[in-house]
């Protein structure tokens, strides 16, 4: 197993952002080009969607040509026809008689409360970020979908700290590779797999300090906070070069939540709007062990939540954990 720098790894992947800092939104394209298998989990009880009925098994289209992740909660659902008319000029597309019809999934996170809630990814922004797109390592943090996002809100909004987007990948060996991108605007904190600690929490309003989400909402002394519902979710694409079916790409979807959990706890809580897409690209020939693919899965999902987090900067009055541990 070899580390790598993210999504854009996986070979018929690219990926493109849209960063509004003045507005504090903005929205992130995962293109495939020449098609993928698609699937998609949703787990957050308070989700916004696009297009996602098209992935389950049951359901004729097999193809998927990107995914959309946005803010601007559910206005920011229409970023996607701006993907739509992208990939359209660009004669991409499921083939539907003489028409070319691109089929682009999207999910939404709120981040209206941050700065503005006026401004919104629109279909113009969603074009953007295609044109921005690129299959070279992307830049993380306070960008894209991620760019008003924000964490560890189980004591309340005012004291949680900033979210982002990260992307983290794994070569498992032989060409197979599989990588994950998530945008992380989750009630819960987040928290190291690998070590347990503590990598975002609410702040403690006496010493600045962050606190433990998971053992603060299950102490005998937990007060509960308004949590406005609706407001809050981690959203993503896991992606593998391997040959899928729709069923395994779906399985893909679902296994990938494993490592959400992993890294954001308490997760999909009632408040949140937790999704991930599972899109298999096909570039690599040979048949692969899928149970490989998905333990891969959720390790990706897990570092590249880890890594939104470490890696964004303070917006709109919201620190980053990087300032409150310089000013620590």
């Amino acid at each position: 197993m070899i580390y790598s720098g993210g999504i854009t790894d996986v070979e018929g992947v690219k990926v493109g952002h849209r960063t509004n800092l003045e507005a504090a939104t903005g929205c992130t394209v995962v293109l495939f080009e020449d098609g993928a298998v698609g699937g998609v989990d949703v787990r957050g009880p308070s989700p916004g969607t696009r297009e996602t009925d098209l992935l389950r098994p049951t359901y004729n289209v097999n193809v998927v040509h990107a995914v959309l992740l946005s803010g601007g909660s559910a206005f920011g659902l229409d970023a996607a026809g701006g993907v739509v008319r992208y990939l359209e000029e660009h004669g991409i597309g499921y083939q539907a008689g003489d028409v070319k019809v691109p089929i682009v999934p999207a999910a939404i996170l709120y981040d209206l409360r941050m700065i503005t809630n006026k401004i919104r990814p629109g279909a113009e922004d969603g074009y953007a970020a295609c044109v921005n797109a690129t299959g070279e390592p992307i830049t993380e943090g306070t960008v894209g979908a991620g760019t008003g996002a924000t964490v560890g809100k189980v004591m309340g909004y005012d004291r949680g700290v900033k979210g982002g987007i990260g992307t983290s990948g794994i070569h498992l060996g032989d060409g197979l590779m599989v990588g994950a991108i998530t945008a992380v605007n989750a009630i819960g904190g987040v928290y190291d797999h690998r070590t347990g600690a503590v990598v975002a929490g609410p702040r403690d309003p006496k010493s600045g300090q962050m606190q433990d989400s998971l053992a603060l909402m299950t102490s005998p002394d937990f007060k509960k906070p308004v949590i406005e519902q609706g407001t809050n979710t981690t959203i993503g694409v896991v992606a593998t070069n391997a040959r899928l079916t729709k069923e395994q790409a779906n399985k893909l979807a679902s296994s990938s939540h494993d490592g959400l959990a992993m890294a954001v706890r308490p997760a999909h809580l009632m408040g949140d709007g937790d999704v991930l897409f599972g899109i298999a690209t096909g570039k690599h020939g040979p048949e692969v062990e899928l149970n490989r693919i998905l333990a891969a899965a959720a390790v990706c999902v897990s570092d590249a939540i880890v890594k939104a987090i470490r890696s964004a900067t303070g917006l709109g009055g919201v620190p980053s954990i990087t300032e409150l541990s310089l000013n620590g």
